[in-house]
């Protein structure tokens, strides 16, 4: 038997579908939207399903859009001989919050994972091919996450596109801004240590 009304408790369920969602804070949404007045939940609602009804996948880069082409691909501005391979949408946020970025993207919706059931054919790698062997582009930038599927994905890449006759490089990791060496694991170390460069440059 529940503890709340049906309709309390349903909106409990499908808080808790949310990723990062437990139980405690599910009930903590649900009754943050029980005190709201019915204009914030209607307005809560209708953005749900607005972006549900409307944000699809760039033709082109697959990014997240509400036309044909993200505003990114549908920019005169961006150089169209560098392309950044990432992961996922958000990864496409990141980049471009740190300003240093000026090319196009191509999201492939996820990384190659056989733990999950997840290989290339379930990537969009066909048509990253099929941009890069279009010829315009000059440099694919891979910038997967620093982990095993993330370096998997960037070794699969390298393999897939050099025959094309395309620089293909990978983004240095290493040590974060800020961070302290005795708090480093081996792993991110040794790539700064890798990725060195002449102070000044």
């Amino acid at each position: 038997m529940s503890l709340y009304a049906p309709a309390i408790a349903r909106l409990i369920e499908e808080f808790q579908r949310l990723p990062g969602i437990g139980p405690k804070s599910a009930q903590r949404l649900a009754f943050f939207i029980l005190r709201s007045d019915e204009e914030s939940a209607r307005r809560l609602a209708e953005a749900i399903v607005e972006v549900k009804r409307s944000v699809k996948l760039c033709s082109q880069c697959y990014n997240l859009a509400e036309g044909e082409l993200c505003e990114i691909c549908a920019s005169e501005k961006r150089d169209r001989s560098v392309l950044c391979v990432v992961e996922e949408p958000r990864d496409v946020v990141a980049i471009e919050r740190s300003g240093g970025f000026s090319g196009l993207y191509h999201v492939l919706q996820g990384a190659i994972s056989p733990m999950d059931g997840i290989g290339p054919e379930q990537l969009k790698m066909r048509e990253l091919v099929e941009r890069v062997a279009s010829g315009e582009i000059r440099e694919v930038i891979v910038a997967t996450n620093p982990n095993v599927e993330g370096e998997t994905t960037a070794l699969y890449i390298a393999r897939l596109l050099r025959p094309l006759g395309v620089r293909v490089t990978r983004i240095a990791s290493g040590l974060p801004v800020g961070g302290d060496l005795e708090y480093a694991d081996e792993v991110t170390l040794s790539r700064a240590l890798e990725g060195r460069r002449d102070i000044g440059e």
